[in-house]
């Protein structure tokens, strides 16, 4: 009697496989890892049936903390400019909640600037706390506003995000 051969994708009882090593649980950060910062009001809608800030609303925050720096700044007009930046990366991490009547201050830093992308992280913070309730990314690939192909990024908006670039 013949037996049959354990098929390609079995498993063998007597073969250990090595775990994938456990990533390192991300952790709230202080005020100083960033370098601007902007308030940002709740509002009554950002609540949801939980009694906190909706997880969604914390990406619109992310968008609404850098787009308006860079305005504020002069290097983003989002009605006429030929450049525009859109997101093809984003990720958050949440700490503490958030709540309206809540004010939201958020920090902005830039840890990798590319030729045509950015890598952007927003820190949120409760008004007055030391250490983020949440914190997230996003990357912004810089493109032609009509052939939406990738440009460089203009040299004045390169110059206003250096001064938010962080290192190590």
């Amino acid at each position: 009697m013949t037996s049959a051969a354990s098929p390609p994708h079995a498993t063998r009882p007597d073969t250990v496989t090595a775990a994938a090593p456990a990533a390192a649980r991300p952790a709230p950060q202080p005020r100083s890892a960033y370098r601007a910062f902007r308030p940002i009001t709740t509002r009554w809608a950002d609540n949801d049936v939980y009694g906190h800030v909706n997880n969604v609303v914390y990406y619109s925050w992310f968008d609404t903390a850098v787009n308006a720096h860079l305005i504020e700044q002069g290097v983003l007009d989002i009605h006429a400019g030929g450049t525009i930046g859109l997101v093809i990366e984003t990720q958050c991490n949440y700490f503490a909640p958030l709540a309206f009547p809540q004010t939201v201050e958020a920090g902005i830093r830039v840890a990798k600037l590319g030729s045509s992308s950015v890598r952007y992280e927003v820190g949120l913070f409760a008004q007055g706390e030391p250490m983020t309730a949440a914190a997230g990314h996003f990357i912004h690939v810089y493109v032609d506003r009509e052939t939406r192909r990738p440009v460089p990024v203009p040299d004045a908006l390169r110059q206003v995000l250096q001064a938010l670039v962080v290192t190590g």
